[in-house]
Order: structure tokens, then sequence, then C-alpha cells
């Protein structure tokens, strides 16, 4: 069964947010795409002003929604004080890198523009994902002064888009490595290079091919001592995005950034998007790196 064939037999459950007071759904942060869309959501109590953490999920590049129960994690944070948004962005389905980026980066710009109307501090942003979600949320970190991933006529051109922590869940880095990575380590399928994997269809083409765009893609190319601080978690048994790949970006991280400004933990024996990311003890850990640099 190929890439595409799995995807349409998915259907990821929604996150129950009735119990949320207050929340601003399917609100527009541009205008070129139904998809660009964000929900927010606010603690129960007070006027800000909040903390953001930006919810990004994942899904292959190719599916996956603001309302999913990807969302779960992030939620967790109203209750400590925190704004959570979760956004919507241009799947490959619709278009080609680098339009996620771009549609993140103008989501970026709509929450400080819009931070007095929603009690958002506009100062204290962090981007959160997993997989697809964990590499825009690296992205997002790594490139603010990167022009080309960046559109300024979807509006409030004016702000910036620099976030201030980033939280990465086993989230890709380079995509002509996975496979390598995966066949050594016994797990699989190796099936990143084809031509219809989430990678070639997000760079519109057979990643082999097309070397350069894989570069051009690859968030470790734009780290710099400017990175906010970023906590990094990755199964050591994760069959789909390997653990090399963050391996690839610690490295880096340790070049450039400094062990002082990340923080990166194996999950023993855990596979892609593994039900241990979201215990209890784990999100408190995350929240708590979260609050060290938002609060």
């Amino acid at each position: 069964m190929s890439q595409v064939e799995r995807e349409k037999i998915i259907k990821i459950p929604l996150a129950d947010t009735s119990y949320i007071k207050r929340k601003y759904l399917d609100i527009p942060y541009a205008n070129n795409s139904n998809a660009q869309k964000l929900d927010i959501y606010l603690p129960d109590e007070g006027e800000g002003q909040f903390p953001v953490i930006v919810a990004i999920h994942g899904g292959a590049f190719a599916i996956g929604d603001k309302k999913d129960i990807q969302l779960n994690p992030q939620l967790n944070a109203l209750k400590r004080g925190y704004a959570v948004v979760s956004v919507n962005y241009r799947l490959s389905g619709e278009a080609l890198f680098p339009a996620g980026i771009m549609d993140l980066k103008a989501a970026i710009r709509w929450i400080k523009a819009n931070a007095d109307k929603y009690g958002f501090n506009p100062n204290k942003i962090a981007a959160w994902g997993g997989s697809a979600g964990g590499y825009y949320s690296v992205m997002l970190g790594a490139t603010p002064m990167i022009k080309e991933f960046e559109d300024l006529t979807m509006g409030n051109s004016e702000y910036s888009c620099e976030i201030q922590a980033v939280v990465d869940w086993f989230g890709p880095t380079n995509f002509l490595k996975m496979d390598e990575q995966l066949a050594q380590a016994g797990l699989g399928p190796t099936d990143h290079n084809d031509e219809d994997s989430p990678e070639s269809r997000l760079l519109g083409g057979k990643i082999t091919e097309i070397p350069e765009r894989v570069e051009y893609a690859n968030p470790i190319n734009y780290i710099t001592k400017n990175m906010p601080p970023i906590f990094i978690q990755h199964g050591d048994k994760d069959h789909i995005v390997p653990f090399g790949q963050s391996i690839l970006l610690v490295e880096k991280l340790k070049e450039v950034v400094g062990s002082e400004r990340f923080y990166f933990e194996t999950l023993n024996g855990a596979d892609h998007a593994d039900p241990a990311f979201e215990n209890p003890e784990n999100i408190e850990k995350v929240l708590n790196f979260l609050d060290k640099y938002l609060k």
C-alpha cells in the first residue's frame, strides 16, 4: 500500500474541546486559501497577557487538522495560564514547500497583530508540534530572517514572525537520510525516497532526484546562534521518522547554539507518536520547559 493510499483511509479523531469556556474558532489569518485558519483557546480565567503556544499538527505534510486529537497535549497548557492557538496550513496536496511555513509565519504575525484583542503576550510565543508539526516548529524557530520563507502579502507585514521557544516531537530534518537511518536501525518501511512519499510530495519531486530542494527544506541549514530555546524528544524505536533525524539536529545545535539552549531526551522504546509522549509526567516536563522561557 502506497503512502497516498494509506493516508486516504486514515481518519484522525477530533479533540474534545467542549469543556473549554473561551474559544474562538475558524478565524482566517490570511486569505489565499481556505486552509489558512486558526482556533484560539484561552484559560478560563484572566484577561492576559497570556503566553501563547502555537499548536502545529502533523500528518505527513498531507493530512491532519487543527481540531484533531494531536491538539490534546497542548491543551494541557490552558490550566497553566497559556493561550493555545491551533493553526491549519496548506498541505502538500494543495501547495508545495515552502507554502506551509509561509502560512505558519503569517499566523505568527496575525497573533502578534491581534494580541490586544485576545489577551496574548506577543513577545512570549512558542511553537509545539509532532512529526510534520515538529518539523515546522523547528523551521519557525530557525528561519525568522529567511525572507523567501515569508509572504508578507498575507498580511500584518509590520510584525515579525520571531518566536521565543520550540517544542519538537519526533520531527524530520534531512529527508534524504531517513531511509538510510531506518535501515540502520532495523526499522521501516524504508519508503521516504519513493516518488509518492510524503517528503517527495511536499517538495514536488522524487527527493533523490532533487537534492537541492531537500537542502533548501532542511531546518538544520538555518540554525544560528539566535535559535530560540528548543526542547526535543524522540523515540528510539520510531519506525516512521527515524531517531537519527533528531540526532542530526542536536549535533548542529551543539555546534552552533551551545548545550545550555537546547534540551534533548530519548524516549527509550517509544515509536512514532507513542502514547509515552502524552503521559502526564512527560507533559509536565514540556510545560516546565515552556514556563522557564515564556513566564
